[in-house]
């Protein structure tokens, strides 16, 4: 495989290593990275299954704060390295390459403010159907972690009142609510992402909050065929 280095999307300043046939990181994680709103009192960042580091490089032009992120392929985990290196971020961005059900072997629990996550969408039946590529196999199916495991770590390492970001498939959204509830979590934020008018919504973003209160917003439909930049597009939502 050819490592390739790519501009990141409509951030002129940003670069991006992925693999010219094997890994290309997607739309989705921009969208998710977006969403992410910073308060004063937030100190640090975890971003689950972290990928190349789309979603930390995004966050750091927006943001000072420490960001972990953690990546259980190495192959992936070394895109995420260089980037990191070649954007200059290495003082504030930490990559991890271990499972995420590890994560206790580096930080203690209730350890973050914020905790972000584009996970694999689909469940695991049979290997007959999964991509014959294993990078993309790990990436997109649930062979090595599951919803709830996600929802599960992000629990235990998220502070109280911690804000925990994540987008998905829209037909896993009601496992996704009911998760949430299970591991203390209320929704507060959701959105459809739809490619055009014409169309179903394909994604759902949210923003849940760990021990928050009942009471959650739908805000208005995202059509991606009418966005002319990803940057600030949650801007006065």
């Amino acid at each position: 495989m050819k490592k390739i280095l790519n501009d990141l999307y409509d951030y002129s300043s940003m670069k991006i290593y992925q693999y010219d046939e094997a890994f290309k990181f997607s739309l989705d994680s921009i969208l998710l990275a977006e969403l992410v709103q910073i308060h004063k009192n937030d100190r640090n960042i975890l971003d689950l299954c972290t990928g190349n580091a789309v979603i930390p490089l995004i966050l750091s032009t927006k943001t000072s704060l420490s960001i972990v992120g953690i990546e259980y392929q190495k192959e992936i985990y070394e895109l995420a390295s260089l980037s990191v290196n070649y954007n200059q971020k290495n003082h504030q961005i930490t990559c991890i390459n271990d499972d995420i059900l590890n994560i206790d072997k580096y930080f203690p629990g209730n350890n973050f403010d914020i905790i972000t996550c584009n996970p694999p969408y689909f469940k695991y039946h049979n290997k007959e159907f999964l991509n014959h590529d294993k990078l993309k196999q790990i990436a997109r199916h649930e062979v090595k972690i599951t919803l709830e495991n996600v929802i599960r770590i992000a629990s235990c390492n998220i502070k109280e009142k911690g804000n925990f970001y994540m987008v998905h498939i829209c037909e896993r959204l009601q496992e996704i609510m009911v998760l949430l509830e299970k591991y203390h979590f209320r929704m507060k934020d959701l959105y459809f992402v739809y490619p055009n008018r014409s169309n179903k919504a394909f994604l759902v973003l949210f923003r849940a909050i760990k021990g928050g209160n009942i009471g959650m917003k739908i805000h208005k439909p995202i059509y991606l065929d009418e966005l002319t930049t990803y940057q600030n597009m949650f801007k006065g939502e």
